[in-house]
């Protein structure tokens, strides 16, 4: 049972197209505000918490200059409103 605001791991495919999806909006987000380069390259983890919508904390690995780094989003979508917003993204300390 899926308790509200508790973190689960997701059960689907880390590559799939929705989580993959987020994740490249994640980083095309951050390279906006910030004015960065950072490239997708993998899904490393994947979890979500139930909020008003669906809360999306993702670890994903991307490159910066060549040199590939994990970083750590948020991203919180409500399906019903068609709202996607990037609500946090910070390098890895893991």
């Amino acid at each position: 049972m899926m308790m509200l605001e508790g973190v689960h791991d997701l059960r689907v495919n880390h590559s799939s197209g929705v989580i993959s999806s987020l994740a490249r909006f994640a980083i095309q987000e951050h390279n906006n505000r910030e004015n960065k380069v950072l490239a997708f390259k993998k899904i490393v983890k994947a979890r979500e918490q139930v909020v008003a919508g669906t809360m999306y904390h993702l670890t994903l690995e991307a490159s910066e200059g060549g040199k590939s780094k994990n970083f750590e989003a948020k991203v919180w979508v409500k399906p019903w409103m068609n709202f996607k917003q990037l609500q946090e993204f910070k390098e890895s300390s893991s």
